[in-house]
């Protein structure tokens, strides 16, 4: 381009201007002579400007590399700056500059432009804006001078704001309005599928920006309002007419194309600063204004989607209106009652199994009713903002609490071990069992008590470890990881710690019986497998000083010589109440080898020394208590398997019954397992669980208020529950009671003259 073939010579114009300034005799140039010889220049310039190719064929005219050089660095120009008066002639030139730019337009330029209409009108004013730029840049060149010398010291524009002001007064003033009409005209014609020429809008959004040099205020209230006014009254009309006619997703699928087709216009020739207002405007005529309209057809709206797993459909409108502010209200007050209808059919569905499955034993509403909770969660999972999920949550809690009166984090710890157990109601493939803990993790996210789940999940794993119930160790750490990586490392410290124990109790064990194979003195009598615990990994159990046998004394002390020779510093307590045992009872028709707790074993060991005990007596010499004594013998002489015989012969055991070995007892199996009933020790867990809480508010609050010294009540209450959530949900009434007490143990102090107000005591 000529543009920047002059520009080459830039630096020799710097050489000709220092030459210029150290001559100091010259002849003194009238304005009109200088004038006539600048004028010439500018004549040419013109006609460069002008070409275009026409029928006549006519080259393009040429600068030559004098002429260009006298742009750059016209002589006459600075010679007639540096004049003294009278003859300084700055302020005529600088007059006379701006009357070329206002005579070049008003004879050339604009008539040019209101010849022309529409798109060419539009072509026409994107050249000469285009040349007018050119000219001014090289005009002001030319004139440089002035901008040296002349206008900062009169406070006067600069040539090249000249330039551009001749331009918006005489030209842009004039066609604004009809370039923005244009415009706007070609942005209809290419909703309705016509192909435009995006370059030229992309060129004309241009001139409105640079007009205003680079301020966005003359685009804003000449071009972007107008086009903002006519795009909502655009697709009101299109709304109008969609609404009357479509379903639902399919008027869904429209509105969603003509928003990414908005955007798509921005990124091409709209400025980038209309997305956001074009979007709303858009998003307000197609999904605000017809909203009720549009959820609630009857046929293909919200509920309708909601009712037939319409999940693409229903993922499109959440991202529809989620990015609209309050956009989701309408639509998650459907989902509610959406869900509130699936969890009061998922009740029945749990009664009518449970009604139907009733010789399977108990549980099994339960259980059904949490693999549906399950799967529902997992169906509306995609709709991740909090009001659906909070809607959901509600919706599952209380479906839970209507069926069983337990807590959800209680039934998905079961619905775990069901799974995750050998022989457990849930019977599934590896795969099957992969998906299955995979969803349980994603529900698990969402539900209130993350504490609970997890004790009453340590407590069920705990039983799987020790029973040897597990189906699958891959499964038991998977689960611990998925758990891990949602609720942090400390969430399941515990858990796998357990998993490391019995890792660690299968080495201790082939150490042990090294350790009798090499010291042949020790002899146990029986075969001995002890499984070592971490405290403060397992749940709590009772630890009852039960007067062994001396068969099973023996076999205590042996490991305990066993276990001093690993180390000093850890002392063993003895857990019998976890322990089984497998014994031979010797009885009339055959012998029967009886799998037993250890406190059966003890029991019916007393046996090979007396033929008849009391209650009493057995009771002394096992050391045990009354509660734990009468479930013993109730197993051994009133359960499915009467190894034991009792007078009187009643269904309950009693302080005055007596007992005897039953040597006639036989049954068909060679080997039979006794189970003690089961000790239903859920309401000392969740008490458990409540204490845990109290220390872990105190934690809290002591940890906000060492970093906050001073704080509102109200303040503090709010930062409590937010720490918490992702544990529990606490109760303002526990907090502020533990405040209380932390103010009684001087670990907090009320402020003396707003009591709302509490102080931390370092």
């Amino acid at each position: 381009m000529w543009v920047s073939d002059c520009l080459g010579f830039v630096g020799f114009t710097n050489c000709l201007r220092s030459v210029f300034a150290v001559k100091d005799t010259m002849t003194t140039i009238e304005l009109d002579q200088g004038w006539e010889s600048i004028e010439n220049v500018i004549t040419k310039l013109k006609s460069f400007l002008e070409w275009s190719p026409g029928l006549d064929g006519s080259p393009k005219p040429e600068f030559t590399v004098e002429e260009c050089m006298m742009i750059y660095s016209h002589r006459t120009v600075y010679d007639m700056c540096r004049q003294k008066p009278p003859h300084d002639y700055s302020q005529q030139l600088y007059d006379k500059y701006r009357e070329v730019f206002e005579e070049y337009i008003s004879s050339t330029v604009l008539p040019s432009i209101k010849e022309k209409h529409d798109e060419f009108m539009l072509r026409e004013l994107v050249r000469r804006w285009s040349n007018h730029k050119d000219m001014v840049g090289l005009l002001s060149l030319s004139f440089q001078s002035l901008d040296q010398y002349f206008t900062p010291r009169r406070s006067l524009p600069a040539l090249d704001e000249v330039g551009r002001a001749c331009f918006h007064d005489r030209v842009y003033q004039e066609v604004k309005a009809n370039a923005r009409d244009a415009v706007i005209n070609l942005i209809d014609k290419e909703r309705e599928g016509e192909q435009i020429d995006r370059a030229l809008l992309r060129n004309v959004i241009d001139i409105f920006v640079e007009i205003g040099t680079g301020q966005m205020e003359l685009y804003k209230q000449d071009f972007e309002a107008q086009m903002l006014q006519d795009s909502s009254a655009y697709y009101s009309r299109k709304a109008s007419n969609w609404i009357l006619v479509d379903s639902c997703p399919d008027y869904m699928l429209k509105a969603e194309e003509c928003l990414k087709r908005e955007r798509d216009r921005v990124s091409h020739y709209l400025h980038i600063s209309s997305e956001q207002k074009l979007v709303e405007k858009v998003q307000h005529e197609l999904l605000v204004v017809y909203a009720t309209q549009l959820l609630e057809k009857e046929h293909s709206g919200c509920l309708a989607l909601l009712r037939d797993d319409k999940v693409e459909d229903l993922s499109r409108m959440y991202r529809l209106y989620h990015k609209i502010p309050k956009g989701l209200d309408p639509v998650s007050t459907i989902f509610k009652q959406h869900v509130t209808a699936e969890g009061t059919a998922l009740v029945q569905q749990a009664e009518d199994a449970a009604s139907s499955q009733a010789a399977n034993g108990a549980g099994v509403q339960e259980q059904v009713l949490i693999r549906k909770i399950i799967e529902l969660h997992n169906k509306y999972c995609f709709l991740t903002d909090s009001l659906f999920q909070n809607a959901l949550k509600v919706v599952l809690e209380e479906s839970c609490k209507t069926v069983t009166g337990h807590s959800t984090a209680e039934l998905l710890a079961t619905f775990c071990d069901n799974v995750l157990k050998k022989g457990g109601s849930e019977k599934l493939s590896d795969e099957a069992i992969d998906e299955t803990l995979e969803k349980v993790v994603k529900y698990f996210e969402y539900i209130s008590d993350a504490d609970l789940f997890a004790e009453f999940y340590r407590r069920k794993l705990a039983r799987r470890l020790l029973s040897d119930w597990s189906a699958n160790k891959d499964h038991e750490k998977s689960i611990l990881t998925k758990l891990k990586q949602q609720c942090g490392a400390q969430f399941t410290s515990k858990m796998e710690g357990m998993v490391s124990d019995l890792i660690l109790a299968r080495e201790n064990q082939t150490n042990f019986e090294e350790y009798l194979r090499n010291n042949t003195n020790v002899k146990p009598g029986i075969d001995l497998t002890v499984t070592v615990l971490t405290t403060g990994f397992w749940p709590s159990y009772k630890s009852f000083d039960l007067s062994l046998p001396p068969e099973m004394v023996r076999c205590v002390e042996a490991f305990k010589g066993f276990y001093e020779t690993r180390t000093k510093h850890r002392k063993l307590t003895w857990i019998y109440s976890l322990g089984t045992c497998n014994i031979n009872g010797k009885f009339e028709s055959k012998p029967i080898e009886l799998i037993v707790s250890t406190y059966q074993a003890a029991a019916l060991l007393l046996f090979n020394n007396a033929d008849r005990l009391s209650y009493s007596e057995i009771m002394t010499q096992l050391n045990l208590n009354n509660d734990d004594v009468v479930r013993l013998l109730h197993s051994l002489s009133c359960a499915k398997y009467k190894i034991l015989t009792k007078e009187p012969n009643t269904r309950t055991v009693s302080p005055t019954d007596n007992f005897e070995f039953n040597y006639k007892f036989t049954d068909r199996m060679r080997k039979i397992k006794i189970t003690l009933p089961f000790v239903d020790e859920r309401r000392r867990l969740i008490e458990d669980v409540d204490k845990d809480r109290r220390y872990t508010i105190d934690t809290t609050i002591v940890r906000i208020m060492k970093s906050r010294k001073v704080l509102g009540h109200e303040h503090l209450v709010m930062e409590c529950v937010e720490q918490l959530s992702h544990l529990f949900k606490p109760d303002s009434k526990a907090i502020k009671k533990r405040i209380e007490d932390l103010i009684i143990r001087d670990y907090l102090e009320r402020d003396k003259e707003n009591p709302n107000i509490f102080r931390y005591l370092a």
